[in-house]
């Protein structure tokens, strides 16, 4: 998995030239980044040594591999880096991470808000931001309404999610001076562009945001519909917010606001426009519960809640139990059939009453389960039934097989990351691909699961171009026991590609994070290898919720020690071996904890 930002085409040599010659892998030669450091990935013959601006490299791997990081200023950074008669030189711009202040009496250029058009219901707080001189005097006009900005002395920005990969997740004191206020609209209509007025120094300049405010009305309401298998709803209306429970195909919710191409529906949850069918209805989409009944299918219970319009839901997974929220439903429950199950112990629900005025209800079903592992589930619409499936426990087996073969009845797996010219991933100093290295590591791996029993499914086996979104499919097809997505590992600009090393373990549902934290600990002890961390992480590969899925990355390919490592193929194969045994063993616990073995 390739955490570099920026990169281009890196400066291409022969493979023969590059044994013996300069080659610098990363940064190309013209980078950009907002980074205040980069470092410089690359190889040269170790007999010879290597120079940027004059200076030398002194920490290097035997075969001649380094990483050195150096400082950058705002704007161009020439480095000149040279070895024997060979030369190479790199301009690296750093861009500022900051919004332009501004100039003279004026706005912030980019800093007035709403940056996009956006909707709001009657009686809902809207709120406008501005960066300006200190000191000034700052108004908004909007629809014959004054609202004045006041200055926010302790405005901070907050570092962006790779930043925690690298350690350095502390707010970053703001360079501007900001401006905020808000007011609220009763009446419905299109409101405009609001209009920012600036007084300082007896002079005043106005300048208009550049989206406009609408009031959505209060009795004609615009139902969403979700026409994707799973709508991404999040926290707020762009990529950079938290995702949620996915919705399924057919959900209907009130439209409460807009903003650019993002509805907020009427449970809290944003979705793109474009992934839902808008139209009018007489009434929000409301519906009642009454009875639900659980039955056992292959492999899983499935639990089937009969509704009058397909609501929006929430999952919420723990050690030993699962809850399930269905928003803008009353509950008019008396009886719920939920007989002696493998899976599940006990089943409590209760309705959320929190605004009987606009109806705004729910109802939670928590299910404790007999295992602490959860082994998947799915969840869809068949029609107005909202149909959860929970799958049980592999049927392992055992006895004379589990000494022999202990993963029969076992199915995993396997995702080697990347895999074409399109899709190199992370690059090692010599410029080697990582999507080579996943895939042999992946295709041993597979060997030795199957030498243990597991039946075994690759999502690609040569060079092939597949999306995040084709794996994900995979998995889901294939219903698997296990989800493992094999990559190695590369750092934003700003850390220490020298420093930085040691196997990474990244995990997103609940369910997956036991397996998680084992391997990482088994591959980790086992291999004698660093530990770079586990981390919960919004990562597609990680996101199925059919079965757990983990994503390894299993060390680094721009550490010019650790590359060494990872291309010996003898160390390739102690590790396919280990981390099958470690699979083995997570697999024998949690089937004990299960019941499945006595």
């Amino acid at each position: 998995m390739s955490h570099n930002n920026g990169d281009e085409n890196p400066l291409q040599l022969s493979e023969e030239t590059t044994k013996k010659s300069l080659f610098i892998a990363y940064p190309s030669a013209n980078h950009k980044t907002t980074s205040d450091r980069i470092f410089l990935i690359g190889t040269a013959s170790p007999e010879a040594e290597v120079t940027v601006n004059g200076k030398a490299i002194n920490e290097r791997s035997k075969s001649g591999h380094f990483a050195p990081s150096f400082p950058l200023q705002i704007g161009k950074n020439i480095f000149t880096v040279r070895h024997q008669d060979q030369e190479i030189i790199l301009t690296i711009t750093r861009n500022s991470n900051q919004p332009p202040l501004p100039v003279g009496i004026a706005f912030g250029q980019d800093s007035l808000t709403p940056t996009k058009d956006i909707s709001r219901m009657p009686g809902e707080l809207i709120c406008f931001q501005a960066i300006a001189p200190p000191n000034a005097n700052i108004s908004v006009l909007l629809a014959e309404q004054t609202i004045p900005l006041l200055s926010q002395s302790q405005v901070v920005n907050l570092p962006g999610n790779l930043a925690v990969l690298t350690g350095e997740n502390q707010p970053i004191p703001s360079a501007g001076e900001y401006y905020q206020g808000c007011a609220k609209a009763e009446k419905s209509g299109d409101l405009g562009q609001p209009e920012f007025k600036l007084s300082v120094s007896g002079q005043t300049v106005t300048q208009k945001a550049p989206g406009k405010v609408t009031i959505l009305s209060p009795t004609t309401f615009e139902v969403a519909e979700v026409t994707v298998e799973e709508g991404v709803a999040r926290t707020g209306p762009s990529t950079t917010y938290s995702r949620l429970t996915p919705l399924p195909k057919g959900t209907k919710a009130l439209i409460t606001g807009k903003e650019g191409d993002y509805l907020r529906l009427d449970y809290g949850g944003w979705i793109k426009a474009d992934e839902t069918r808008i139209f009018t209805d007489a009434a929000p989409p409301r519906s009642v519960i009454r009875g639900a009944i659980a039955r056992q299918v292959q492999g899983a219970t499935e639990i089937r809640f009969p509704l009058q319009v397909p609501v929006p839901v929430t999952v919420e997974q723990g050690d030993g139990y699962l809850t399930l929220i269905l928003h803008n439903t009353t509950a008019q429950t008396d009886t719920i059939r939920l007989d002696d199950d493998p899976l599940i112990e006990r089943l409590d629900w209760q309705p959320i009453l929190t605004s009987t005025v606009q109806n705004e209800q729910g109802v939670r079903y928590k299910f404790y389960l007999k295992t602490e592992q959860q082994w998947g589930y799915k969840l869809e619409y068949v029609g107005t039934i909202l149909r959860l499936t929970l799958r049980h426990p592999p049927a392992v087996n055992s006895g004379i097989n589990f000494i022999n073969k202990p993963l029969t009845g076992m199915k995993i797996l396997i995702d080697a990351g990347h895999g074409s010219e399109n899709d190199l991933g992370a690059r090692g100093p010599t410029g080697y691909p990582e999507k080579n290295v996943t895939l042999i590591v992946s295709k041993l791996l597979q060997d030795e699961l199957i030498a243990r029993g597991a039946s075994v499914y690759m999502t690609r086996k040569a060079e092939e171009d597949l999306y995040p979104k084709d794996r994900v499919e995979m998995i889901n097809q294939q219903v698997p026991d296990l989800a493992l997505s094999v990559h190695y590992n590369a750092l934003p600009d700003s850390g220490d590609a020298l420093k930085i090393q040691g196997i990474g373990t990244f995990w997103y549902h609940s369910q997956a994070h036991s397996l998680a934290v084992f391997l990482h600990n088994y591959l980790v002890e086992k291999l004698d290898r660093p530990s770079y961390g586990v981390f919960w992480n919004n990562l597609a590969l990680a996101r199925p919720t059919i079965a757990p899925s983990v994503l390894l990355e299993l060390g680094f390919m721009i550490n010019p020690y650790e590359f060494e490592w990872i291309m010996n193929s003898q160390e390739q194969k102690k590790l396919a071996k280990v981390l099958a045994d470690g699979i083995v063993e997570w697999v024998r616990r949690r089937s004990q904890e299960s019941g499945v073995r006595s």
